[in-house]
């Protein structure tokens, strides 16, 4: 599969280019509002083609997909775009602003006949997919979830602080939170949640938040850009518990562990290094070359939507929201 890439963003740069130059696709092109910033990355990175705009990109490479790192606010527009030109399409998280937003742009790329997943790279690592197996096989019934991603954002200017690209926190690293909460309890019935600005930016920079269930069952989910990094999930169970640190970003040279405990016996598991970038990539590729749904799909996506968007307004509101049924 031949890749273009939308914008120069660091997350590009840093993770998914290389992640897809590890694998056996290639990134063909990459675009930026100007040629000059787009024609500087495609050198230091081994790029063959680099565009001024994006839709030139879409008209004119030779390109099978694209890989979408905009600020949230454009994902929806540019990733239709995209669409409309054939591409199918990979769009970084959160994949729109809102449920309403995934649940058009799902609609139109299957219009289009183009495949559409949202990167939640995390998943794609081993020691995520081990740890919900551990928690499905060997622990009993899981009553809590506990799940943070906080870390220091020192740059007023940084997009994640723009309300008007749809920043803070809870859908810049609240999104995995939730996403982790989700991947051992199900879908939530209520949140109720706080947020703070501690910048007077307009957005949220540290929110906390509960997803309740019917059945008592209770996740409670945090996020920040205002303390010292932090990222884990810690899963608590009748006969024991398991726990998770640097369970969203490890890099892809570092090895990671987890631990559980069941009846008092105390188990930690390491995991060699992976590029979870990498697993991401090629899962998508293989979900569009066998014409299958990928990995992460609508359902999954829209399930972290709508909690994500009772957590929000709940912290608006002051009071519980309950959480829509799947459509």
């Amino acid at each position: 599969m031949r890749f273009g890439i939308i914008s120069t963003a660091k997350i590009a740069r840093k993770d998914v280019i290389p992640g897809i130059q590890k694998s056996d696709h290639t990134v063909a092109a990459i675009s930026s509002r100007t040629r000059d910033r787009a024609g500087e990355v495609a050198e230091g990175l081994g790029i063959d083609s680099a565009f001024g705009d994006y839709e030139t990109m879409f008209a004119e490479a030779d390109i099978d997909a694209v890989y979408n790192p905009l600020p949230n606010a454009l994902h929806a527009e540019w990733s239709q775009r995209a669409a409309d030109h054939g591409l199918d399409v990979l769009c970084e998280k959160p994949l729109t602003v809102d449920t309403a937003g995934a649940v058009d742009l799902f609609d139109y790329c299957a219009e289009q006949g183009v495949t559409l997943m949202e990167a939640f790279m995390y998943q794609f690592h081993p020691r995520t997919r081990r740890a919900r197996e551990i928690v499905e096989t060997e622990l009993g019934e899981v009553h809590t979830v506990d799940a943070s991603f906080k870390f220091s954002l020192d740059d007023s200017s940084n997009i994640r602080l723009d309300p008007e690209l749809a920043g803070g926190s809870l859908m810049d690293v609240g999104c995995y939170a939730v996403s982790a909460a989700r991947g051992f309890l199900g879908e939530p019935d209520r949140a109720f949640a706080h947020a703070r600005d501690s910048r007077d930016s307009g957005v949220d920079t540290n929110f906390s938040g509960v997803l309740s269930y019917d059945d008592g069952r209770v996740a409670s989910v945090s996020c920040g850009f205002d303390g010292p990094r932090r990222e884990y999930y810690r899963v608590e169970t009748d006969d024991g518990w398991l726990e998770a640190p640097n369970c969203f970003g490890p890099e892809h040279d570092e090895s990671v562990s987890l631990t559980y405990s069941v009846d008092g016996r105390e188990v930690t598991e390491t995991f060699d290094p992976v590029d979870h970038y990498q697993l991401q990539v090629e899962a998508f590729a293989d979900a569009v070359e066998n014409d299958e749904t990928p990995p992460i799909d609508r359902a999954e996506t829209l399930g972290n939507m709508r909690a994500m968007d009772a957590l929000a307004r709940s912290a608006d509101t002051g009071q519980p929201v309950d959480i829509a049924s799947p459509e």
